[in-house]
C-alpha cells in the first residue's frame, strides 16, 4: 500500500512531555499537546523543548487546532467515549461546544473559518459550522489519523492502523467539488495528529511516547 512513494524526513525526534502524546496543535508561537492516558493538555516552548504549561482536560483530548486566538479540542467523554467539541482559552478554560455528530469524530483541522472533523471509520473529513452542523463532506479513502490545514490546502495522515500501521502524508484541494487526494510520501511509524508550524509538520508517534517533526514533502 505504501510502496513507490519516497519517506518523509524527520528532523527533529523529541520525548513527548507525557505519556501517550494524541492531540497536537500550533497557536503561532507555541506547540499543544494532548496525553491520551491521562486527560492533560500541555504547552510546549519547540526550541527550547520546555515544559510551559500543564492542565487537566474534561476527558480524553484526541484533537487539537488553534482557531483565532483559542483552540479546539476532540474530547471523549464516558465510558462509550461519546465525542465532542470543547473551546480552550487562556484564562477561561475549557467549555463545551457541541458533539460531534453522531458522537463520533477525532482528529481537526481549521481553515481560518470554519472547523473541519475526521471520522476514522467513516474515512472522511466533515466541515462543520460553529454549532457543529455538517457543511460538507470530503471523502479520504482510508482511515484518518491527523489533517491540517497549509495555504488553503488540506495535507492529511491516511492509511490503516491493522494489522501493521501502514500511513502516507497526502494533500487535497477542499474548494474542488470532488477532491483529488494525492500521496505524497511515507510516515513509517504509528502517526497520530498532525500540526503545521509554518515551515515543518509535527506529528506524534504515540506508542514510543516521543513528537517528530519533519519537513514537507516535495
Amino acid at each position: 500500500m505504501s510502496s513507490g512513494f519516497p519517506t518523509i524526513k524527520e528532523l527533529r525526534r523529541l520525548p513527548s512531555p507525557a505519556i501517550t502524546p494524541q492531540a497536537l496543535a500550533w497557536d503561532g508561537k507555541h506547540l499543544w499537546m494532548g496525553s491520551r492516558d491521562l486527560c492533560r493538555i500541555y504547552k510546549v516552548d519547540i526550541e527550547s523543548w520546555k515544559l510551559l504549561e500543564e492542565m487537566e482536560a474534561p476527558g480524553i483530548p484526541w484533537a487539537a487546532v488553534a482557531t483565532n486566538g483559542s483552540l479546539r479540542f476532540t474530547i471523549g467523554e464516558g465510558p462509550d467515549d461519546d465525542r465532542y467539541v470543547y473551546r480552550y482559552a487562556a484564562g477561561a478554560g475549557f467549555s463545551k461546544l457541541f458533539q460531534a455528530p453522531e458522537f463520533t469524530g477525532s482528529y481537526l483541522s481549521f481553515d481560518g473559518d470554519h472547523l473541519y472533523l475526521s471520522q476514522w471509520y467513516k474515512q472522511c473529513i466533515l466541515k462543520l459550522d460553529a454549532e457543529g452542523n455538517i457543511l460538507g463532506k470530503i471523502d479520504i479513502g482510508a482511515e484518518i489519523c491527523g489533517h491540517t490545514f497549509v495555504d488553503g490546502l488540506i495535507y492529511v495522515l491516511r492509511g490503516k492502523e491493522t494489522p501493521n500501521e501502514d500511513w502516507r502524508i497526502a494533500r487535497l484541494d477542499p474548494r474542488e467539488e470532488t477532491p483529488a487526494v494525492e500521496d505524497l510520501a511515507v510516515v513509517p511509524f504509528a502517526c497520530r495528529s498532525l500540526a503545521f508550524d509554518g515551515a515543518n509538520f509535527w506529528t506524534n508517534h504515540r506508542a514510543a511516547n516521543e513528537i517528530v517533526s519533519f519537513a514537507p514533502p516535495r
